[in-house]
């Protein structure tokens, strides 16, 4: 088969200094690397234009980049453009619109939408195939209702002469985004305009034509070559769809069965309350393990060990439990009732609990387990985190803390060690797979859910926090990945007027970068297992985060990263005199002393200040930060 040749026709108006380039995943588009992609050509106010020589049978996604004069650059959005050669006779040209990220009609090509919430029975349209093709046309439509489909009418007998009673009908392909139907226009005098419209075929019925004005189509077919015209969207009403949700934390979902706390089981009762009252989206908190201290605390959603891992506390033991084990949960029945029949959870209990059935069914199940091939195949798809997320709870337990930084042993990760300390054979085998144990049957009881979410039309939506615990998995095992110097939080407000402290390390975007952010890819595509859309908690952290140093206790101490600095020259330019010590350094006079501590004011002063000679007072070494006061504190508190 002799090669083909592709005109890629864009229709862009751009302004003097702008170029447009083509990326896609062929090597004359640069094989996917942004910076490889060519530059198209200007033909006019309208056109761009680039031309490649393909072989016969090549099929291939493609996308538009925008470089504006300042080097920004604004990306064609979407994933289908797409060309397949061997589906065309001769040559190629495709004329091509702008797909903008923010045209409203692209959050319905989403995945929550084309497979759950929009998925409707395949529309069987009758086409007629001319034996000559000249053109062919894709228009997108998102949201017709049921038995409708994109017609097409215009002037010219090949194009019905504008008569809507029969219009020319498209058809949509199982798997495509657009409507497409081939004509013959190789007598149709051109330019020729045209318009879409809707047609429903059960009622054989147009239903009305498409807004705005009417479309042209300039390029004339010639011998051995085919058009390609990509109209983008139909313009159609786009505000018709509905839809409304419930949020509400898996821990919340306590049911007869549940154990002491709502499971992941327990999802599919919410799944079928929303469903009858008609609700499209189910949202819950954070599902991450938070397993740190072994105390109530670590019942906070938003602060877990793992990015990855998820939270034991959520398993339904019974479910894991084989027809032979049964009795041995049967046995805690009692706990369980009681556990279930508190007003407020027992976290500790409840994962206690949990954990001590656990460790018998592990033993009896465990050869059973890891020789299936969906588990194997579940390792082999998580190894990456799951063994180091194993090996720190092994150490995290042995050692009695989760501060890595106080182990005596491991305290550095190490791939090597971790490997051999992790290897079946090894005496710490067991208490390290046992973890494996557990997160399969976490996958295997959340996927069972949110496949019965979609099962009945119900989408569910995930909630990932920005940050990590600063003890955790994650930062064991690249500590290189986060500023561990500094803490996240939040300014002051009218919410928290000394601001927010939340602990964790802010990230290394820099380092982060250097492998293409391999870890956030490899957590969204963790998440994308289970959940159609995700909440990501403070995303303003993506671009800019509160960073307060490690020495200090209160969110006010903090920056924001990246900031623009106020230049001591623009405190002059507002008549603001500078002292260095009066805006840099704690403020400390005699009158606020007293103002403060009342009569306490001169043991303060003895104790904890000095006196600089010029009417203030310096903090003393000892107590030059907060972390410094609130440890001497807590140290009086004990002794």
């Amino acid at each position: 088969a002799l090669p083909k040749v592709i005109t890629f026709l864009l229709r862009y108006g751009t302004t003097y200094g702008q170029q447009i380039f083509i990326t896609g995943n062929h090597p004359s588009l640069g094989n996917g690397d942004i910076p490889q992609a060519p530059v198209m050509t200007y033909i006019n106010e309208q056109y761009w234009s680039f031309t490649i020589t393909v072989e016969a049978n090549t099929s291939f996604t493609y996308n538009y980049i925008l470089r504006n004069n300042d080097g920004s650059e604004s990306f064609d959005w979407g994933s289908d453009k797409h060309i397949d050669t061997a589906q065309y006779s001769g040559n190629i040209t495709i004329v091509d619109s702008w797909n903008h990220a923010g045209y409203f009609e692209n959050a319905f090509y989403t995945e929550p939408f084309q497979e759950i919430l929009l998925k409707r029975k395949s529309l069987t349209v009758k086409q007629n195939k001319p034996k000559q093709i000249t053109h062919e046309f894709r228009v997108k439509a998102p949201l017709l209702n049921e038995h409708e489909t994109i017609c097409l009418v215009g002037e010219g007998t090949s194009l019905q002469q504008w008569n809507t009673a029969q219009p020319i009908l498209l058809h949509k392909k199982a798997g495509e985004a657009f409507y497409a139907v081939s004509l013959d226009l190789s007598n149709a005098p051109l330019p020729i305009s045209y318009k879409y419209g809707v047609y429903n075929v059960a009622e054989k019925q147009f239903v009305r034509f498409e807004d705005g004005n009417n479309r042209i189509v300039w390029e004339a077919a010639a011998q051995g070559k085919q058009v390609i015209v990509n109209d983008g969207f139909a313009v159609l009403p786009t505000t018709q769809w509905k839809g409304a949700g419930v949020a509400i934390p898996v821990f919340s979902l306590r049911s007869e069965k549940s154990f002491g706390v709502g499971e992941f089981t327990d999802m599919k009762l919410l799944v079928d309350w929303a469903k009858s009252v008609g609700l499209k989206l189910v949202q819950i908190l954070p599902i991450n393990d938070t397993t740190a201290n072994k105390i109530y605390t670590d019942s906070y959603p938003y602060s877990a060990i793992s990015a990855f891992a998820l939270h034991p506390i959520y398993l339904n033991v019974t479910q894991v439990a084989d027809k032979a084990n049964q009795s041995i949960v049967a046995a805690y029945a009692e706990q369980q009732q009681a556990l279930n029949s508190l007003q407020q959870m027992d976290y500790v209990a409840t994962i206690d609990t949990k954990w001590e059935i656990i460790k018998r069914l592990y033993p009896l199940q465990k050869t059973k387990t890891f020789k299936s091939k969906d588990y194997q195949a579940f390792y082999d798809q998580n190894e990456h985190w799951l063994v180091p997320y194993a090996a720190f709870c092994y150490l995290r337990d042995i050692y009695g803390t989760s501060d890595f930084n106080q182990w005596p042993e491991h305290a550095q990760y190490n791939a090597e060690a971790i490997s051999a300390l992790s290897a079946e054979g090894s005496p710490a085998y067991d208490a390290i797979a046992i973890h494996y144990f557990v997160q399969y049957h976490l996958h295997l009881q959340l996927k069972e859910a949110t496949d019965y979410a979609h099962e009945n039309g119900i989408i569910v939506k995930g909630d990932i926090p920005i940050g990590i615990y600063r003890y955790g998995a994650d930062a064991w095992v690249e500590p290189g990945l986060y500023h561990m110097n500094v803490q996240a939080g939040a300014p002051p407000d009218s919410f928290a007027i000394k601001g927010q402290n939340w602990g964790f390390p802010t990230y290394n975007w820099q380092a982060m970068m250097q492998d293409g952010f391999a870890w956030w890819r490899k957590r969204f595509e963790q998440m994308s297992l289970y959940f159609d859309a995700f909440r990501i908690d403070h995303i303003l952290g993506f671009f800019r985060i509160w960073s307060i140093p490690t020495n200090a206790v209160e969110g006010i101490m903090g920056y924001f990263v990246p900031a623009i600095p106020v230049h001591i020259n623009e405190l002059y330019e507002k008549g603001i005199s500078y002292n260095y010590f009066r805006y840099c350094k704690p403020h400390i006079t005699d009158q606020v002393l007293w103002d403060v501590f009342g009569n306490d004011s001169d043991t303060v002063r003895n104790e904890f200040v000095t006196f600089d000679g010029f009417g203030n007072y310096t903090l003393r070494p000892e107590f030059a930060t907060q972390r410094q006061v609130e440890n001497h504190f807590a140290n009086l508190t004990v002794n």
